[in-house]
């Protein structure tokens, strides 16, 4: 009798991580597409932009709103490294959109957080899951904006990395979620066509996927499975580290790995302590893709534009992983209040990453 409830149950749990497996791949099936759909929208208007600066503010803020408009500060580095190649831009311009990039690509998260909004509790855990990478990116462009507008100190020690590496050629590296992703992206991309249509359908699995995700991962808990992320993944801050670095190696999108741990954080499996290590980790991961590219370009100030991208996050985690305690506190203070006002997180995001970044660009430019 033992045995049959104890095979019962084994079989009940195996039943739950396949249905984990399944509403995984249409979260990330949902962050894909939205990025698509967000790029066939302003993708065009985001390289005009990029191109347009002259004055490092407002390049900071020019990196902000391409970013949180085309969704991906991958892509977003991409045309900054491109243009820079091309003559288009010159290094001490690009530095600072590099800086904004970093901060607009936390909207992703937001929007994934949004997902827990009627409930209180899930929602004030996700939602500082979800702003720490703000604060963080925040707190680092204050301390390093000031300093690299002064000094241009990110541009010096790139350009001396760039003499190191300038023989070293490039590598371009397999992406296993574009590959299982995009067969799907393709066929309704070209089914559809019309980019508010495939937006709104991203926002439906986005929602429909994370609300079964939190439910599948209560019931794993429920069954102890839920201490594996608990014990394994993230037992010390290092590996937290280690495997936010190694996912967004691998996705080559920090957007989609620090995503992946806000229902993890709503379910109540993972605390913003142990997720800040890894959005640190997802942060220097997601310049791995852009340096390995502008190897392949052998063009000096796109490697340098490369490098320095890496040197920033890694100033921000040299300041702010031993203060982390102001982050973190900026993060859960924020989430109470937005817990007793849902209103608030859609008038942070639209202030913070689209109404101020247009009065600077437009005030200034």
């Amino acid at each position: 009798m033992l045995q049959t409830v104890t095979r019962k149950s084994l079989f009940h749990t195996l039943f739950q991580v396949i249905l984990l497996a399944v509403f995984l791949y249409l979260f990330l099936l949902s962050i894909d597409l939205m990025g698509n759909s967000m790029k066939m929208f302003g993708k065009g208007f985001a390289e005009a932009l990029i191109a347009s600066t002259s004055n490092p503010l407002v390049g900071l803020f020019i990196g902000i709103l391409a970013t949180s408009i085309i969704q991906s500060s991958s892509t977003t580095t991409s045309i900054v490294v491109g243009l820079v190649g091309s003559n288009a831009l010159t290094v001490s311009n690009a530095i600072p959109i590099i800086m904004g990039a970093n901060i607009g690509t936390s909207v992703t998260n937001i929007l994934v957080s949004l997902a827990h909004l009627n409930r209180s509790v899930e929602f004030r855990r996700s939602f500082a899951a979800s702003i720490v990478h703000d604060f963080f990116n925040f707190l680092t462009v204050l301390v390093l904006f000031p300093l690299q507008y002064f000094t241009n100190f990110l541009g010096h020690i790139s350009r001396k990395l760039e003499i190191l590496f300038q023989d070293a050629g490039g590598l371009t590296l397999f992406n296993p979620l574009k590959a299982i992703t995009k067969p799907v992206i393709s066929f309704l991309c070209d089914l559809i066509q019309q980019p508010w249509i495939l937006l709104i359908l991203a926002l439906v699995l986005l929602f429909l996927a994370l609300r079964q995700i939190v439910q599948v991962l209560r019931v794993l808990v429920v069954a102890k499975t839920g201490a594996w992320f608990d014990k394994v993944l993230f037992k010390n801050q290092s590996r937290a580290f280690t495997v936010g670095l190694i996912l967004t190696i691998l996705a080559q999108s920090s957007s989609i790995t620090t995503s992946l741990v806000i229902p993890l954080a709503g379910a109540g499996l993972l605390t913003l302590r142990q997720i800040f290590p890894y959005t640190l980790g997802a942060n220097i991961g997601t310049t791995v893709t852009a340096i390995l590219a502008s190897l392949i370009t052998a063009n000096a100030n796109a490697v340098i534009v490369a490098f320095a991208h890496l040197l920033f996050n890694i100033s921000g985690m040299a300041i702010w992983w031993p203060l982390k305690k102001v982050p973190l506190f900026f993060a859960e203070s924020f989430a109470e209040r937005a817990a007793k006002n849902k209103l608030l997180p859609i008038i942070f995001v639209l202030v913070t990453f689209f109404v101020i970044p247009l009065i600077v660009i437009f005030t200034i430019n």
